[in-house]
């Protein structure tokens, strides 16, 4: 099927799927049945608080999270030590941003089962969110040695090449996944779908990008990674207006500190000052609500502190506490740029110079690199001079 047929069909038919359960609450009413039947099978509970884990990335409502984690006790009651349920534990420590704590329970249990391709996906998103690439890289091949082609593995895969700048084999292994997920998965393949539309933007493939991103919304609609994204393609076109309404849609659904920066951003660039202004300020108080968590906004905190307060103090104090947490490319980026709203050049460079060698192609890491070494030259002249 053509390309332009496939997203006609996904736009035509994307209606009826928003009259029916997402596949998370297909998954919640099936293991709550299945609980009610046979309350003392264990397996159960760890299905059911996995099905609340898929709920939460298809609604980005953290409560979802807190019903799992209930559920997971129940698991512990009847069998303190039982594996599936660890696992479901050791995906919750990751949907927190608990990277240390999932890093550590995955390590464990891949011991324990050297053969697990689930655990071996922790342990790649886990080191990969610390920084520990070359690890990450391991864990991915392994999954793919274990049993080739299988979803899980290319979507880790395909995360690591994008780190690393192979855009177009991210591009490749995205598909792949995309392909082998069953039709009726509708949050997965617009979570993929929307992937791909992210690294049609990073290869600067506008187009592709936009139709990618349509392909999610249409499939489910209202999914707000997918506003995200087609908010971004809507700012690198110079529609601001465009982007700040879908901004709007998405900070609607998914009611989260970064994604109220990420609108406050697109409102002052739309010239829409004063709403910006309140945004901002809202953004401030909720983000520092959090920022003592796993789960934060500290990387735009910065950049608040840094681009629009002016608080460079701020912001660098915040980002050498969130490195202490993870280490990986964006942390550093946003400690690179908090050393250079304070002065220091010469540190900032060889952060960010750090988190380009893995070879990310982010653009907003390549923006601030670029303003760095030309700060770090104009300072080493007047050195000289």
């Amino acid at each position: 099927m053509k390309l332009t047929s496939f997203f006609s069909l996904i736009i035509l038919t994307g209606s009826a799927f928003a009259a029916e359960l997402t596949p998370a609450e297909i998954s919640i009413q099936k293991a709550e049945q299945q609980i009610a039947q046979h309350p003392d099978h264990i397996p159960y509970y760890s299905g059911l608080a996995m099905a609340y884990a898929r709920r939460a990335r298809e609604t980005s409502d953290d409560r979802y999270y807190t019903k799992a984690e209930e559920t997971l006790q129940k698991s512990f009651e009847l069998a303190p030590d039982n594996f599936d349920a660890l696992k479901v534990k050791a995906w919750l420590f990751l949907g927190r941003h608990e990277f240390a704590k999932a890093l550590e329970l995955a390590t464990t249990l891949n011991q324990r089962t050297p053969d697990d391709i689930t655990v071996y996906g922790y342990l790649a998103d886990a080191n990969a969110e610390l920084g520990n690439y070359q690890a990450a890289v391991s864990a991915a091949q392994w999954m793919l040695n274990l049993r080739a082609g299988n979803v899980a593995g290319l979507t880790r895969a395909a995360y690591q090449r994008e780190l690393h700048g192979d855009i177009p084999g991210s591009i490749d292994l995205m598909q792949l996944a995309y392909d082998a997920t069953p039709y009726q998965e509708a949050e997965d393949r617009a979570w993929l779908l929307t992937q791909i539309a992210h690294l049609h933007y990073l290869a600067g493939e506008l187009d592709q990008a936009e139709r990618y991103a349509n392909g999610a919304l249409g499939l489910f609609p209202g999914y707000h990674y997918a506003l995200g994204t087609l908010a971004q393609v809507r700012t690198a076109q110079h529609r601001d207006e465009e982007a700040a309404d879908l901004l709007r849609q998405r900070y609607n659904a998914a009611q989260h500190a970064e994604n109220l920066y990420a609108l406050a951003e697109a409102l002052s660039r739309a010239g829409h000052a004063a709403e910006a202004s309140t945004a901002y300020a809202e953004f401030e108080k909720k983000a520092l609500l959090e920022s003592n968590r796993g789960d934060n906004a500290n990387h735009e905190l910065i950049a608040y502190y840094v681009d629009v307060a002016h608080e460079p103090a701020k912001a660098l104090k915040l980002a050498q506490e969130e490195l202490v947490r993870r280490h990986d490319v964006f942390t550093v980026d946003a400690y690179a740029w908090a050393l250079a709203a304070n002065g220091d050049y010469a540190k900032a460079k060889e952060q960010i110079q750090a988190a380009l060698a893995v070879g990310v192609k982010d653009p907003r890491i390549l923006n601030h690199a670029a303003a760095i070494t030309v700060r770090a030259a104009g300072t080493l002249r007047a050195g000289r001079d």
